[in-house]
Order: C-alpha cells, then structure tokens, then sequence
C-alpha cells in the first residue's frame, strides 16, 4: 500500500511544507510505509494527482494537506474508486469538514494518528456532475464564501472573521436576492431567493451550522431554502440560521427540506454556487446524492457525527 501526501503549498497563512514532509519521513522510519509526497500547482492539480493514483489500481492512502478546498479536490479524484481512500490534514485558513469529527480535530494534525485508522464510507452531494462532501450553498452565502478568499489574504483576520466581514460586505453593500426557479423533487417554487443550501454535513463559513442535524452517512441530504428579505431581516435572522435554530426562524421566509434532487434556474443572471469553500457560476444547479462514496480514515474511533445534534 502507498502512503501519498498532496500538500498544497499555497494553503494557509504558513508554509507547512516542512513539517508535513517530516510527518511522512516519521512515517517511512517508524513504519517501513511507502511514503510520498506530492505538490499541487495550479486550482485542480489535486483532483488530478489522486484521480491519477486511484486509476493506477494499486491500493492508496492518500493525505489532502490543505484547507477545504484540497480536500474537495482529492475526495473528487477518488470518489467511488474502492482502492483509494483518504484523510486529510488540515493546513488552510478554512477547514470546515474536519469540525464534523469534534474533539478528534486536534488529532488530524499529526499523520501518526491517521495512518492505520479503519475506512468508513461518506455520502457525497452530486452537484451538477461535481462532488461535495459538507454543503453545496448558493446565493448569499456562496457571494459570501467566494469574497472570503479575498479577506483571509489579511493576516490579521482569522478563518471566521475573514467570513464575518464578508458577511457585512456582501450584506450591506450587496442585493441580497434573486429571482429563481427551484424544483424540490417534482415541486416546482418561482421565487426571489436569498439562498438555497443543500447539507451533507453540519459546519461551512467559518462554522455556521444551518442544519446541525445533518449526518455525513444516513443518505439523506438536507436543503435549506431562505426567501428574498431585507438586509435588516437578513442581520436579525443570521445568527439563528447560523447556529441552526430552526425553531426561532420564521416558517415563511426558511423552509427545510429532505428532497432527493433539487434543482435552481435562473433566467436572467448567474448562480454562484459554493462547494466545500470552491465557487463556480452557471444559470442551472442540480443537486442530489452521489451514487459514489468516499472511503475516508482518520483517528481511531473518529466518527464524522460526532457533533451531530
């Protein structure tokens, strides 16, 4: 079995390289593993060198070292291949996915904890032909996830307050809705909209916990739909859907669903939609559970539930 680390170098405020590559040396001395590492080098490389891996057909372990955009990318290079599984060790400003596994976080950081941890299968969101492992986000919140990038370039910001003065960014300054067309299953609801957000785990923006009943392996995805309300409203909300208070939030502005497939038009401008921190635009979305899964290891014990209300 190969051991292989994908480190993203650009991830973080830090350069972690050094300390990753003496994780993989203490694994090759301590273990006899087959051990190597890997660079990405451009948005994309990772989903490249573990799609690469797992098509050789030789059993890997993969190491995503990075914030959660690594992770996405390799957990889309694997995703279904029943040789390859990974883990990840986190290094960027955002890791939102690894807030699943609660106080095991901490235990990610080392490799020795990870490397002969048991596989366990995770459902995956399929959005539009691409994975995502915690929650497919768009409107809103996804403006509000693509503009963090450019706030968590200030050393004096952490990962939450990156996202909380893009939160007052897009808030203040920004029209909050837009006019789409979202089909829950076979219902189909024209409306302006602040934001639909389909939940496959609980934590995204910084730690925002919109569903926190969301399990990581039940097969049922969660979507969350806000309609269009005012910026005041949408200040006075917030912290509720944030903190998933599904109780003090009014039935007719947030409504929950568990639909199988979701799907959001728009007829006159882009959709930016948000994967595990990753945004793109397009005028169609649809969501659903992947009929691939992703075989994840992690400390012993690790439950990706572990929070889960």
């Amino acid at each position: 079995m190969k051991h292989i680390f994908i480190i993203n170098p650009s991830a973080g405020k830090n350069d972690s390289r050094q300390r990753i590559y003496a994780m993989a040396e203490a694994l090759r001395e301590k273990h006899g593993l087959d051990v190597r590492c890997m660079l990405t080098a451009s948005v994309g490389h990772a989903a490249t060198l573990a799609r690469g891996l797992a098509e050789s057909g030789e059993e890997v372990r993969l190491y995503a070292c990075g914030g959660d955009g690594t992770v996405n990318e390799v957990a889309n290079g694997i995703a279904g291949y029943a040789n390859a599984a990974m883990t990840c060790i986190p290094i960027g400003t955002g890791n939102d996915f690894l807030k699943n596994f609660g106080a095991d976080y901490e235990k990610f950081l080392d490799a020795e904890n990870l490397w002969n941890g048991e596989t366990q299968a995770l459902d995956l969101i399929d959005c539009s032909g691409r994975y995502c492992l915690t929650i497919a986000c768009s409107g809103i919140d996804a403006r509000i996830a693509e503009s963090v990038h450019k706030f968590s370039a200030n050393p004096h910001l952490s990962g939450r307050g990156s996202y909380l003065v893009s939160v007052a960014a897009n808030g203040i300054f920004g029209r909050i809705g837009r006019h789409w067309t979202v089909w829950l299953d076979e219902e189909r609801i024209e409306d302006d909209f602040a934001l639909v957000s389909m939940c496959n785990g609980r934590y995204y923006g910084g730690g925002s916990t919109p569903v926190p009943e969301a399990r990581m392996n039940d097969g049922v995805l969660h979507t969350v739909l806000v309609k269009n309300i005012s910026k005041l409203r949408f200040a006075r909300l917030f912290p509720d859907y944030s903190a998933g208070n599904h109780e003090k939030l009014p039935k007719d502005v947030v409504r929950f669903s568990t639909a199988k497939v979701v799907r959001i038009h728009s007829d006159d401008g882009d959709i930016v939609t948000c994967l595990d921190g990753e945004c793109s635009h397009s005028h169609d979305v649809t969501l659903r559970l992947a009929d691939k899964k992703l075989n994840f290891f992690g400390p012993a014990g690790c439950d990706p539930n572990a929070t889960a209300r």
